[in-house]
Order: structure tokens, then C-alpha cells, then sequence
């Protein structure tokens, strides 16, 4: 999700990277907690903190990966 998320930002502006890494952590945050309250509030699977938290690590993770092969094309 991070990498998808980052990799679309990296396309929309392409020279702020800060920026939209900044953006990209916020979305994967809302999203990956989002999903846990959808789930605690629907009754539709299990909510647990710790899945959101996993989540997040994921897509940082992911985020990562794009922004090394962004700053590398970049040369910054």
C-alpha cells in the first residue's frame, strides 16, 4: 500500500519528495487504523490495534522502496 500510494505521489509531484512522503504516511496511518475501526464498528472481522500498527510498518516499508529508487533517479 505504501509503495502504490508513494509511487502515485512520486507521479503527481515528482520533485517534492518530502512532501509527499509526508502525505503518503498520513494516508497509509488513516487507512491501516481506518480499516481496524471499520472493523470494530461493522462487527465484520476482528478489531486488533497491533494489525494496524503491522500495517503501517508494511507500508513504510514499502514507501522505503520507492523513495530509494525515487532518489536515486533524482540524485539527490
Amino acid at each position: 500500500m505504501g509503495g502504490l500510494f508513494q509511487g502515485i505521489a512520486w507521479w503527481i509531484l515528482p520533485t517534492r519528495v518530502v512532501l509527499t512522503a509526508a502525505i503518503v504516511l498520513a494516508l497509509v496511518i488513516a487507512v491501516s487504523y481506518g480499516f481496524e475501526l471499520f472493523s470494530k464498528i461493522t462487527g465484520f472481522g476482528r478489531y486488533d490495534f497491533m494489525d494496524a500498527v503491522a500495517s503501517v510498518i508494511g507500508g513504510v516499508l514499502g514507501m522505503a522502496l520507492v523513495l530509494i529508487a525515487r532518489l536515486s533517479i533524482l540524485n539527490l
